[in-house]
Parts: structure tokens; sequence; C-alpha cells
């Protein structure tokens, strides 16, 4: 990473491709790796909250609380970044996160991530890391080193192996607006524990973006190479009956859906389980062999809302 090369790092979400968010030459490395376009904004990591301090500015006291609450962990703060414009307070280029990274944003999304190996990096540098999602652009995240060797393998240097990803489901962004908290993607904290600290609701706003203000908002992402449909699995099932069906079941309540191949997120119907095991039982499933893949919507509670959110930009075509 010193070198400017993107390396991919282990986090409690995903795995993400990290470079020197300060060179640009190392942030198109990542882009080029991933395939991912730039109009779509990079998150940097930071290994606590004074050093996020360094990066940005108004930082509304919503922000704090949350952060208070919730970091280190799967929630990234969208906040106002330092400018090199002559009216700035702060023009020193080591504190200005570069447009390239943000997409053009006057905002930054931030995050102090949870995995002590990753911490423990990130205290060793000085500068912040930008860091997607180590996987080809719209594909299925990587929860372990070796979904990252299977997509990446030739294009990175090096993975940092920090075993299976605890949470499997990417951060939260949230977005501050005149007093307004903002949901821009949900993720691994749930919009309920997010109004629950703040004491008050918030608004949601996750849909498709075609030039988007955070990561996750663009229509085809998180997708499987099998077509991916979501609805009512015995009615889906019946319409391709004559393919090889996948199941990506949630709960015991799908054994009467006909399915040469089966993958369960959690049998017993646990949304922080199925939340873990989304991605790798996408993967899972899309190398099985099978010609469709189904699956149903889960309870839109909790992280039922975030692996919803995954399954429809991932789907083929929702019924």
């Amino acid at each position: 990473m010193l070198q400017g090369h993107p390396v991919a790092i282990p986090t409690e979400t995903v795995y993400g491709l990290a470079a020197n968010a300060l060179d640009e030459d190392a942030v198109l490395r990542i882009f080029k790796a991933k395939n991912r376009p730039h109009f779509n904004p990079l998150i940097i990591h930071l290994p606590d909250w004074e050093s996020v301090k360094k990066y940005v500015t108004n930082i509304p006291a919503d922000a704090e609380l949350l952060a208070e609450k919730f970091t280190p962990g799967p929630l990234t703060f969208l906040l106002e970044k330092h400018s090199l414009n002559p009216q700035s307070a702060i023009r020193n280029p080591h504190y200005t996160i570069p447009d390239l990274v943000t997409a053009g944003s006057p905002k930054v999304a931030v995050r102090i991530p949870a995995h002590p190996l990753t911490r423990q990096l990130l205290r060793m540098l000085d500068f912040p890391v930008a860091a997607p999602s180590a996987n080809p652009f719209g594909y299925v995240s990587p929860t372990t080193a070796q979904h990252v060797f299977e997509g990446l393998q030739g294009k990175i240097p090096y993975i940092l192996d920090g075993g299976p990803c605890q949470i499997g489901l990417e951060s939260t962004i949230v977005d501050f607006d005149n007093q307004q908290v903002i949901i821009r993607r949900k993720g691994g904290v749930a919009v309920e524990a997010i109004e629950a600290a703040l004491g008050k609701k918030v608004l949601v706003q996750t849909g498709v973006e075609e030039h988007p203000v955070a990561p996750g908002q663009l229509k085809s992402h998180y997708a499987t190479s099998t077509p991916l449909y979501v609805g009512n699995a015995e009615e889906l099932a019946a319409r391709f009956s004559n393919k090889k069906i996948g199941l990506i079941a949630f709960g015991k309540n799908m054994d009467s859906v006909p399915a040469k191949y089966r993958f369960q997120l959690s049998a017993s119907a646990d949304l922080d389980e199925a939340a873990k095991q989304l991605f790798s039982t996408m993967r899972e499933a899309d190398a099985s062999g099978a010609e469709v893949l189904l699956a149903e919507w889960l309870p839109d509670i909790g992280l039922g809302q975030a692996i919803n959110d995954r399954l429809r930009r991932a789907v083929h075509d929702a019924k």
C-alpha cells in the first residue's frame, strides 16, 4: 500500500480493496482493479473518531452522538470534507480528500472499522485508506480472503487474511442535512437502532441513483452471474420448472419449493445470521450449476431491510 498499490484488507462487514485515499494514482488503481465507474464514490477508513476530524468539517451533533454509540463498527458517515478553495479555513492538501474519491461531492464517506487487524494497520498509517469492497464491480461482495482471490487474482499484489467477516453485510451510510439524519444505504446497523440512539425518526432515502451521493446506490449491484429472481418462491419455481433451480432459503418454511440445489441463510430465521451468510451463500449458489436462483423477501425489519436492499439490487426480475 505504501508503494501505491491497492491491497485487500478485512473488515467486520466485507473485505475492502484499500489504497492511500490522498494518492490519486493509487485510487485510480482501485477503480481499474475493480472495473468500477469513477462516478461511484468511495468510503475512506480511519482508526478513530479523532482521526476523522482531521479530514472533515462542520460535524453535526447527531453525527457525534452516533459515532459515540456505533464506532468502531458498521456505520459510515457522509460529512463535509475540507476544501482547497481560497475561502477554506483549511487548505492543507494532506487533510483534503481528492474529488476522485468523493466523485466530485463536497462530502466524504468515512468509517471506523471494527476488525482488530485492520484497526492495527490503520494506526500504523499516516493517511486515510479508501476501500470499496474487494470484488469486481457489480458482483457479490467478498466475505473471505478466498472470495477476494477468486475475483481479483492477478490484479492486486496482496490479500491480508483476517478470517471470515463477522457481519458480512456492508455498513449503513448516514447523511446529515439541515438537522435531518438521512439513511443513504441500509447495512450493518439497523435503522431502528439509529433512531433509538437519536431519540427521533430518520429519513430513509436509498433509491437508485445514476450519479450516487453514496456507495451502493447504483441499480445493478451485488449481482450474481446466474439470474436471481425474488418473490413468491413457489410461484417462481412453477415458472422455471424446466430449469435447474437453486433456492436461497430463509427459515424452514420453504421445504415445499422444488429445487435441485438448496442454500440456507438461516434455518432458525435469524436475521443477524442471514446477514452474515448472505454474500457467501449467493456466491455458493452462483457456482452450483443452477440455471436460475430463487429467493423470497425477508421480513422488512432490522437487518432484514438491508438484506432486502442487497437482493433488490442483485435481482434479475422482481415479481
